[in-house]
């Protein structure tokens, strides 16, 4: 089985994301810590997030995927910018010990120029600054598309920063499905290969949650355009094969499509149905 779930606002809080991801038909789900161009938290509400905790046990959901806004960089060139990103994710790491077990996604970030070593060696350090081993929460990485300067845009990178942490068991990979194929693996054609791949290279044991979207581009292409399930140049029969994948198996699938609720829902039950 695999757990199917999508962006939802946390407008409202964690307890209404718990209920509104069920409305949808959904087993897991994903929420941005805070405005995801940047900003201030909205002040903790404990109380709600324990009724949370209480209310995803009882109804058996997956783990959860807090993201980090997009605008943090923990290798930005300017020094104010890595520690606004090691700040932020500080603190909404012990946002998230009350609801522990859980997991918080991030882009690496871009080098701006100053070479991808330099890159890996930067936000290595970030997270050597912020993972605790107490800690209940695992940081997930996310694989990227590889434009521009971004980090992270190959399995070997993605290794090299784990490599390289105090604690990395407090650290794992969330793969998105649109960024492999522009950054050029061919999930479609070759489903198995790629996964063959990444065991080699990180260890299947550090993939810990998948972004389950489709491409606007061409394989290879690196350009991070999202599509809707089946609308993209991935196609829905690499979807199908992809959630009744026996190495994919209790993964949390989080849609990042550009869809309404309706659309969520419809591609939360193609998933769900696609792996029986």
């Amino acid at each position: 089985m695999i757990y199917a779930g999508s962006h939802i606002s946390s407008s409202r809080g964690y307890e209404a994301m718990g209920k509104q991801i069920r409305k949808l038909g959904g087993d897991t789900f994903a929420f941005f810590t805070r405005n995801p161009r940047g900003g201030r938290a909205k002040e903790l509400n404990i109380p709600d997030m324990e009724r949370f905790y209480t209310m995803a046990k009882l109804q058996k959901l997956g783990p959860v995927v807090a993201h980090a806004p997009y605008t943090l960089n923990a290798c930005a060139a300017k020094e104010e910018l890595r520690i606004f990103a090691k700040e932020t994710m500080a603190d909404d790491l012990a946002r998230l010990e009350h609801i522990p077990g859980n997991y918080y996604n991030f882009h690496p970030g871009c080098h701006v120029g100053q070479g991808k070593e330099k890159g890996i060696e930067l936000i290595a350090g970030l997270l050597n600054e912020i993972l605790k081993q107490e800690q209940q929460t695992i940081v997930l990485l996310e694989t990227m598309a590889g434009k521009g300067s971004e980090v992270g845009g190959t399995f070997e990178e993605l290794r090299e920063i784990l490599d390289r942490l105090r604690y990395p068991e407090k650290a794992g990979v969330c793969m998105d499905t649109c960024h492999v194929w522009d950054g050029g693996y061919d999930i479609a054609g070759d489903l198995d290969g790629v996964i063959t791949q990444f065991d080699k290279i990180i260890g299947l044991g550090r993939l810990k949650a998948i972004h389950t979207n489709d491409s606007q581009g061409e394989r290879g292409c690196h350009k991070d355009r999202h599509a809707r399930l089946g609308e993209g140049k991935i196609g829905l029969p690499a979807f199908q094969r992809l959630v009744v994948h026996p190495a994919l198996q209790g993964l949390p699938c989080i849609l990042e499509t550009p869809n309404d609720d309706a659309g969520w829902a419809k591609e939360i039950a193609f998933l769900k149905e696609s792996a029986g």
